[in-house]
C-alpha cells in the first residue's frame, strides 16, 4: 500500500489500483495530480502489470479538476499535470479500467472515458459540463469520437450534456453498467477474468488494438492542448465563466 495524501496505490498478482480518495467529491488539484502522475509513471515502467485501474473513495467518482486552478496564473502548470496523467496512460500497454460508482464530470469523466474499459455503477452520471464556465474539455474532444462518434461527442464537448450511466452504455461511452449494490464484487469478478489471461499476451493485444488510435489520439490532444492555451485563454468569456462559479453568481457572458 502506498503513502500518497491524497491517493492510494496497490499493486496485487498483476493488477495496479490507484484510489482517489479526496473525498467526497475527488476535486483534482494540483497536489493530487502530481502524486498521480508519480504514481503512473511507476505502473507503466513495470512490464509484468497486466492492468491499471481507477478507482474511487466517497459518493462520486470525481467531481473534475478544481476550478481555481483554470485561473490565468495556474491554468499552464494545471494543463501541464493533469494531460500528463493521460499521456502516461496512452503510454502503457496495460489494460486501463475505470471503476465508476458515482458521479464522474468534467475531468473527472475525461479520466474515466480515457480507460480502455469503463465499468459504472447504474447510479453514475458522466458528463462534460466545462462549457457552462467557459472553457471546453481538451481531453474528451481528442478522446470521445473515438469512442462515440462525432455526433455525440459533439453533444458532450460543445453542450456540456451530462448522462446516466444507461444512456452512456447506449451510446459506447461505457462498457458495462453494474448494480450499484454489487459494484464491489463485479468489479473483483471482472478483474479475475484479467487475472487468468498472461500478462504480456493481454498487454501485447492491446498494443495491437491501439497502434493507429494512439498517434491519432495523441496528436488530437496536443492540437487540442494549443487551442485551450493558445486561444481560448484568451477569450474574455473564458476568465467570465471561471469568476462566475467561483463567485457563486450566473455569467455575463460577452462573446468574445
Amino acid at each position: 500500500m502506498s503513502a500518497y495524501e491524497f491517493i492510494l496505490t496497490a499493486n496485487t498478482d498483476g493488477i495496479f489500483a490507484l484510489t482517489l480518495r479526496r473525498p467526497p467529491l475527488n476535486v483534482l488539484h494540483l497536489p493530487m495530480m502530481a502524486e498521480m502522475n508519480t504514481a503512473l509513471e511507476a505502473a507503466i515502467a513495470d512490464p509484468c502489470i497486466a492492468a491499471i485501474v481507477i478507482r474511487a473513495e466517497g459518493k462520486a467518482f470525481c467531481a473534475g479538476v478544481d476550478v481555481a486552478d483554470h485561473a490565468a496564473d495556474r491554468v499552464g502548470d494545471m494543463i501541464a499535470q493533469f494531460h500528463g496523467i493521460f499521456r502516461k496512460m496512452a503510454a502503457t500497454d496495460a489494460l486501463t479500467i475505470a471503476a465508476v460508482q458515482g458521479a464522474a464530470l468534467g475531468g473527472g469523466c475525461e479520466l474515466a472515458i480515457f480507460c480502455d474499459v469503463v465499468l459504472a455503477s447504474d447510479r453514475a452520471k458522466l458528463g462534460q459540463p466545462e462549457v457552462q464556465v467557459g472553457v471546453f474539455p481538451p481531453v474528451a474532444a481528442s478522446i470521445l469520437p473515438f469512442r462515440v462518434g462525432l455526433g455525440h461527442a459533439t453533444e458532450l464537448t460543445a453542450l456540456g450534456t451530462v448522462i446516466d450511466a444507461t444512456e452512456a452504455a447506449r451510446i459506447g461511452l461505457v462498457n458495462r453498467v453494474l448494480p450499484a449494490d454489487e459494484f464491489d464484487t463485479r468489479i473483483d469478478e471482472y478483474l479475475g477474468q484479467v487475472r487468468r489471461l498472461s500478462r504480456p499476451v493481454l498487454r501485447m493485444a492491446k498494443r495491437a488494438t491501439h497502434l493507429a488510435a494512439r498517434e491519432q489520439v495523441l496528436a488530437h490532444l496536443e492540437r487540442a492542448e494549443r487551442l485551450y492555451l493558445d486561444e481560448l485563454m484568451k477569450l474574455a468569456d473564458a476568465h467570465e465563466g471561471i469568476s462566475a462559479f467561483l463567485e457563486k453568481r450566473p455569467p455575463n457572458w460577452k462573446h468574445a
